[in-house]
């Protein structure tokens, strides 16, 4: 199958939009050229749209096994499709947890079934994600483990996690950490801050996170480990991960599109369409999270896409279960209130997006070049539509973004050669 994009976009080599033609023969790009005199068995008008690398997301639940009623791998990955997310990596809070060969063997044969887009599944850390018995990492590799991580709970003990460190180290994969030291959280469920004095809740420590960190970096030195750090959402993890990096620490983070764009001042009252973990925190939080992003303490953008189901959304703060989606939005809401605004470049938002966490995580996609992998996003960077959750692929439409004006939408999805959303390239 041979597939040529036509007057199309793309991003030079100084990071302008110059006009291109992509062919794509089977799984692979052929040729990008200017002009491709060829025939092919599709040819496809892009109509002036920007031709991306296809996105890459390290962090999202999938829900399945366990949690259809949430979500499913199939309307998981449409949803990750339809926000032009090639590569997704699924998290292992499930029903049974991936903590064993052949539950993970199992996911990984559902997931070739259902799966619309690219599907690396994590394994867990600890049996049962309950930081009291360690997994078999090298039969969890083997068996597909794509990283390790106990994404939802933090590992309480530095014992634990050391021992997780070596073994992960032996066999060439991450520990991806969810940081939350129990101990002082305090049943807290918005920041610890104006927010939680305002609403009269529980609030959750910026330090339950930032210990943590700091006393992993030093673990994972002593282990060799690469460290991975989810969700960064506070200036002091901001400033650990900046000194680990510093010290020659294997040590990367990523940051969410919510953190980034909104913090504890947009909690107007009790919408737990707002509740996550870790949560939005104050304002000079945020603004050490987009500068840690810049300067490259922070490595790339990562949604931590968390459907539930809305009758459990609709219980207010303290009872709602913690996550947003975010799959459908990342790539329009960063583009139109970063990109657009100035705060950052178009060419450093697609690198967040594609090239860095797959230089992180050592994987062949995340290119838009020749004789690489067709995995290829395309954007209308002009068109503007309002965020309605009522469209969402996702069966999730627990988003605080409802109603915010967007542009940078995806109008179609190339995985391995394959288009798997279309949208209106016109439109």
């Amino acid at each position: 199958m041979k597939i040529l994009l036509k007057n199309a976009r793309r991003l030079s080599s100084v990071y302008e939009l110059e006009p291109c033609e992509i062919l794509i023969e089977g799984n692979r790009i052929k040729q990008i050229k200017s002009a491709i005199r060829e025939n092919a068995d599709r040819n496809i008008d892009c109509n002036g749209n920007v031709v991306l690398p296809g996105f890459i997301d390290v962090h999202i639940h999938l829900r399945e096994p366990g949690g259809e009623h949430k979500e499913t791998i199939k309307t998981g990955t449409l949803a990750a499709a339809k926000g032009g997310f090639t590569t997704v990596c699924a998290m292992p809070n499930t029903n049974p947890v991936p903590d064993r060969k052949e539950t993970l063997e199992k996911l990984v044969e559902k997931i070739k079934k259902e799966a619309k887009v690219r599907v690396l599944p994590y394994a867990a850390i600890t049996k049962d994600l309950k930081g009291e018995e360690l997994t078999n990492i090298d039969e969890l590799v083997m068996a597909g483990a794509f990283a390790f991580t106990d994404d939802g709970v933090g590992i309480q003990t530095a014992d634990f996690m050391l021992k997780a460190m070596k073994q992960a180290a032996a066999s060439g994969k991450a520990i991806v950490a969810h940081c939350e030291d129990n101990s002082i959280v305090y049943g807290g469920v918005v920041h610890d801050g104006d927010v939680s004095n305002r609403l009269n809740l529980p609030g959750l420590p910026a330090l339950s996170e930032s210990v943590q960190i700091a006393r992993d970096v030093l673990l994972a030195e002593a282990a060799g480990c690469h460290y991975h750090v989810c969700h960064v959402s506070s200036k002091e993890s901001v400033r650990v991960i900046r000194d680990a990096k510093r010290a020659g620490i294997h040590v990367t983070a990523e940051v969410t599109p919510h953190h980034l764009l909104l913090n504890e001042n947009n909690i107007k009252d009790q919408d737990s369409n707002y509740k996550m973990n870790p949560p939005l925190r104050a304002m000079e939080d945020q603004e050490a999270l987009l500068e840690g992003l810049l300067d490259g303490t922070i490595d790339f953008i990562a949604t931590d896409h968390a459907p539930h189901a809305e009758e459990e959304k609709s219980q207010g703060f303290l009872n709602a279960p913690f996550g947003i989606v975010g799959l459908e939005t990342a790539f329009s809401l960063l583009y139109t209130y970063l990109v657009k605004t100035e705060k950052i470049k178009l060419h450093q938002l697609v690198d967040w997006l594609t090239k860095k966490p797959a230089e992180v995580f050592q994987l062949p996609y995340g290119k838009l070049d020749e004789n690489t992998i067709a995995d290829i996003t395309i954007v209308n960077l002009e068109k503007e539509l309002k965020i309605n959750k009522e469209t969402f692929q996702s069966k999730g439409k627990n988003t605080p973004f409802q109603d915010w004006i967007v542009s940078g939408i995806p109008v179609m999805t190339i995985v391995d050669g394959e288009i798997v959303f279309e949208g209106d390239m016109n439109g």
